[in-house]
């Protein structure tokens, strides 16, 4: 299995134009977003019902233990993302049938928009799950760390990736 820098520098070769890395921003929060509304029913009590299991919380859970595999720091910064991810699915899913699908077919329609345009537009190269499907978990990761360079942290990562995604 591929290693965290190799995971990243494999999806930095398909995001090069800072422009597409920004309508990431925008379009992966929002397919993560629609996924765990969409995703977040059908729902069942758990623990005297304290708790809703749902095919949302069961991605969430999963791609968590893959990205705490892949950096144990970034896994519990994906955890929370997705634990927030999933509450919003969970309140999504608690609307009329109408407004739930709105929200997750909507949501999901205008992110991809986004990730096209900034495909076609800018970068004009494919997305990267397009050679490699695990580019789907990789993208809302690669999102987290851009934003970790942005902040200044986690310099060696952002170096050996760009080193890596540059040849």
């Amino acid at each position: 299995m591929r290693t965290l820098t190799e995971q990243l520098s494999q999806y930095a070769e398909y995001h090069r134009d800072k422009r597409n890395v920004a309508t990431h921003f925008v379009g992966i929060p929002l397919i993560v977003l629609a996924i765990a509304a969409l995703l977040s029913r059908p729902a069942w009590p758990v623990l005297s019902g304290a708790f809703l299991l749902t095919p949302a919380w069961v991605l969430f859970a999963l791609a968590t233990l893959y990205y705490l595999w892949l950096d144990v720091p970034l896994g519990i910064g994906m955890g929370i993302v997705s634990a927030l991810s999933a509450a919003f699915g969970e309140w999504a899913a608690s609307r009329s049938t109408p407004t739930w699908l709105a929200i997750g077919i909507g949501m999901f329609v205008i992110g991809w928009a986004f990730q096209f345009i900034g495909h076609v537009r800018y970068e004009h190269r494919k997305p990267a799950f397009v050679d490699d499907i695990v580019g789907l978990l990789i993208g809302p990761l690669f999102i987290l760390v851009e934003l970790m360079f942005g902040l200044g942290l986690m310099r060696d990562l952002h170096d050996a990736i760009e080193t890596r995604a540059a040849r």
